[in-house]
């Protein structure tokens, strides 16, 4: 497993699979806005309902900060779309099948080795990573931190307190 990425260090070149199996390059993503990347474990788990429900609750504060949101994890295309529509999603979630974006990005495993990683990057515009938190357990807080990334790097906040 690669290193996990830093702040300094490039998005990387990853195409993965969008709603409906098609394919979606990340850095085509990029340009526009700020880009908050989140990598969970599961569809439909406790744990990343809750994660996916706090960024969903604080999406327009995204949109309006700059940024848009996506989560990547290795479930399908099909089981991302049930999850969206369960929970009334607003941003894209994208399937890592081979893990390929998960190596790239240097998130691992948790727990043992049993459960994929938790970790959300904030890139900005250039697709450059601007911060990193990975934390399996403190789920709500990925979404805090993220806007918190974001509003600084769109001069709409003070500069985030990192957390230990």
């Amino acid at each position: 497993m690669a290193k996990m990425l830093k702040e300094g260090d490039a998005v990387p070149d990853v195409t993965l699979q969008g709603p409906g199996g098609a394919p979606v390059r990340l850095r085509d993503l990029l340009g526009d806005k700020a880009m908050v990347i989140y990598f969970y474990p599961r569809d439909d788990s406790p744990g990343c309902t809750v994660q996916a429900c706090s960024l969903r609750d604080q999406y327009q504060d995204f949109t309006d900060a700059g940024a848009d949101v996506v989560g990547i994890s290795s479930d399908s295309a099909e089981s991302h779309e049930k999850f969206v529509a369960k929970y009334r999603l607003p941003f894209r979630l994208l399937s890592d099948p081979d893990g390929a974006a998960r190596k790239a990005f240097g998130v691992g495993t948790n727990f043992l080795g049993l459960l994929p990683g938790r970790v959300t990057f904030v890139a900005d515009k250039g697709g450059t990573i601007r911060y990193a938190f990975d934390s399996q357990i403190q789920v709500k807080k990925h979404a805090e931190h993220a806007l918190d990334v974001v509003r600084s790097l769109t001069g709409q906040g003070a500069a985030p307190t990192r957390p230990a």
